[in-house]
């Protein structure tokens, strides 16, 4: 630096630079610093607000008819009104020197969310259903498999291996296996994620006949049916093994079971294990 000084007093600060290969700005602001020479304030602009047009500007968006609109929607309506005091980036200005530039308009508050669950303390209270797309013998051969399985116990109440998924075979099922569970009415909650057959209008009327709760996954979320949502992976089923048996394999029993109940929103139906 003190080069710098020396040859700027024979050819100029910014020529000194470029030929010691020194940026001109930061030497200027290293020597501002070391000398401690005030640095020169912005004057004030001429056409800048009064504070006592601050303080109207501030008036007019402290009125309770403009308590929540933004800016721009107060600089129009003065507009329309035949009043100009400032632009809109100096309404937001001035709003942000006091802390008041948040969202001006009434937000929308969510309550707290609790999971809804389902939950069974003894067999045949909750039953959970699917339907798993499995590997034929040939190419593009598939069979479906039903199963419906107690949340509780784990014991298939139902099963059905079919070579389409159809609305009449699921009401089907679930009608033979709560006839041979003696199921009475207002017993039993089915739960089921919500594929074309479950969420059918012959399975809900069977259901409404039976005195069954019908309950269905929430909206796009996919783990709301774990225990039945496909036991058997989209593999060939080796030859002589059940597909039930693979079922029964790949199940565990739950200590409690989290659905989204089709009752009531937010209901916990009280039957843990």
């Amino acid at each position: 630096m003190p080069a710098i000084s020396e040859l700027a007093i024979t050819v100029g600060i910014r020529p000194a630079c470029d030929a010691l290969s020194v940026r001109v700005r930061p030497y200027r602001w290293q020597g501002r610093a070391a000398t401690g020479a005030p640095t020169k304030r912005r004057p004030r602009p001429v056409r800048a607000l009064t504070p006592a047009e601050q303080e109207t500007v501030l008036a007019s968006l402290h009125e309770e008819r403009f308590q929540d609109r933004s800016p721009a929607a107060v600089y129009a309506t003065l507009l329309d009104e035949g009043h100009y005091h400032c632009s809109i980036r100096t309404m937001y200005r001035l709003l942000e020197e006091r802390g008041e530039s948040r969202e001006r308009r009434d937000q929308l508050t969510h309550p707290p969310y609790q999971k809804p669950e389902l939950l069974a303390t003894a067999p045949n209270q909750l039953w959970s259903w699917d339907i798993t797309k499995l590997l034929g013998p040939a190419k593009w051969t598939y069979f479906y498999l039903y199963v419906i399985l107690d949340v509780f116990s784990r014991y298939v109440t139902g099963w059905m291996v079919a070579p389409r998924e159809s609305a009449e075979l699921a009401k089907r099922l679930i009608e033979d296996s709560c006839t041979k569970q003696n199921i009475p009415r207002g017993q039993l909650t089915v739960h089921a994620d919500r594929g074309s057959a479950m969420t059918s209008k012959p399975v809900a009327l069977l259901m409404a006949d039976l005195g069954v709760t019908k309950s269905h996954s929430r909206p796009y979320v996919s783990d709301d049916n774990p225990y039945s949502g496909k036991p058997v992976p989209h593999h060939e089923v080796p030859p002589g093994v059940s597909p039930i048996a693979l079922v029964r394999s790949r199940t565990r029993a739950p200590s409690a079971c989290a659905f989204s109940p089709g009752i009531t929103t937010n209901t916990v139906i009280p039957v843990s294990a």
